[in-house]
């Protein structure tokens, strides 16, 4: 193999790490964007119509729980509440409604995956507000009484999270789900029509679509800084605004996308230490560590920054063997080693074959510490007792994470986490297999 043929093979190679997160929130776009507004009225003509609803908000009902089975490690703690966001025809006015010191974010990620900006209780307060969202070439005066947020591309992805305190406290937030409002500067509601060029079931695989996809919106959103021009040297490999790739340029990407593809689905490295790893470590910008910003957008598309939430997984114990629910485990966390976080943690559990909640009798999917159930030892301390059958003694099972009757993996989730977590000074307690079950 020459050398100019080893350039192009890395170059390729880069393209598809640089890019993928691009195809990955266009098929993203397209499989969450709904074709129908509150009103029922669809957006396009038919089933097979492109065309979806923008700035347009997406309001789920309930928590989710096993049956539902659209995302991979769901949440048991919030309310999901969504946004695609188009600036291309102007700013976007966001209100929220006054939260009264409930706990919520709206994540708001760049078409890169940057998790760029955040409205809610950790940076603007719990109090009522309303928020100019603009695109990066805008430059009219703000409103009075709005604040200002720039986005860095036209395409914006609001992920929104609201706490809800179990089953009973859902139509409080039922209600303020209902006062987030996306609207135009003249007061209407901004929502319209958009072509997303893609039907919910495209996978990433066929490297002329991928070409396709990410050329197009590679226009719609240009990188800024150094990455513009990384990405114009991809052209030479077939990916750029306006290129058609030929056909030994789709060849080329072709072995570069099944290249990139099968790294980023080897199993990632505990560096926590007791079985424990962080699947994202991100602030606002990955910056031009471009391959973790593939990784994410492949297998956590939609993770906000570690300043607001972070996600550390077990998939294995403190002795290195895989979890396996026909096994009794105890995680014990210390009196003076508990979760450190400015809003509230969770430990929830998952079917390592489907990485889905656990169905059990008891309809147990997380414990944290809003769980009425838990019962904390004299000092304080706190153990958490994992496996697929109940614990011997009684008083153990308020404590109990029911597991499936398999291998699973938990997720200790920490929203607003303090300088401990944030500086890796914190000591994760191992996952301790329990020779004689509780």
């Amino acid at each position: 193999m020459t050398q100019q043929e080893n350039t192009a093979q890395q170059r390729a190679r880069d393209a598809v790490i640089h890019t993928l997160p691009l195809y990955e929130m266009a098929r993203m776009r397209a499989a969450t964007c709904p074709r129908r507004d509150h009103t029922g009225r669809f957006a396009g003509d038919g089933p097979e119509s492109t065309l979806r609803w923008v700035n347009h908000v997406i309001r789920p009902r309930q928590l989710l729980g096993p049956q539902h089975r659209q995302v991979v490690t769901p949440n048991n703690d919030t309310l999901y509440t969504n946004a695609w966001i188009d600036l291309s025809r102007g700013p976007v006015v966001l209100e929220v409604p006054d939260f009264n010191g409930r706990y919520y974010v709206l994540g708001l990620l760049d078409f890169y995956t940057n998790p760029f900006g955040y409205i809610g209780s950790r940076t603007t307060g719990t109090s009522a507000g309303r928020f100019l969202l603009h695109g990066p070439d805008w430059l009219g005066t703000v409103p009075a009484g709005m604040r200002a947020v720039a986005c860095p591309t036209n395409a914006v992805w609001m992920i929104g999270r609201l706490l809800v305190d179990g089953e009973a406290d859902l139509p409080v937030v039922h209600a303020l789900q209902d006062a987030i409002a996306l609207r135009q500067l003249d007061g209407s509601l901004a929502a319209f029509a958009f072509d997303v060029a893609m039907q919910p079931e495209e996978h990433l695989g066929d490297a002329r679509r991928f070409a396709e996809v990410v050329n197009r919106v590679v226009g719609e959103n240009p990188p800024l800084g150094a990455e513009a021009a990384e990405i114009a040297a991809f052209a030479e490999v077939g990916i750029g605004h306006g290129i058609v790739p030929t056909p030994q340029q789709i060849d080329l990407l072709d072995a570069a996308l099944r290249g990139v593809l099968a790294d980023l689905a080897e199993p990632q490295p505990s560096d926590m230490g007791g079985g424990w790893a962080m699947s994202v470590d991100v602030r606002e910008s990955f910056g031009s560590n471009y391959l973790q910003r593939a990784l994410v957008a492949r297998n956590y598309i939609g993770a906000l920054g570690v300043q607001e939430a972070m996600y550390v997984m077990a998939d294995r114990g403190g002795d290195g063997e895989p979890l396996d629910g026909r096994h009794a485990y105890r995680l014990d966390f210390a009196a003076d080693n508990l979760p450190d976080v400015g809003a509230f943690w969770s430990l929830t559990m998952y079917d390592k074959g489907d990485c889905m909640l656990v169905p059990n009798d008891i309809s147990r999917y997380s414990l944290g510490d809003r769980s009425p159930s838990l019962t904390r030892g004299a000092d304080g301390s706190l153990s958490l007792y994992l496996s697929a059958t109940p614990p011997r003694d009684e008083a153990l099972r308020g404590n109990w994470l029911p597991a499936p009757p398999g291998p699973f993996y938990v997720a200790l989730r920490l929203y607003v986490p303090q300088p401990s977590h944030l500086n890796r000074t914190y000591r994760y307690p191992a996952i301790q297999l329990l020779e004689v079950p509780a």
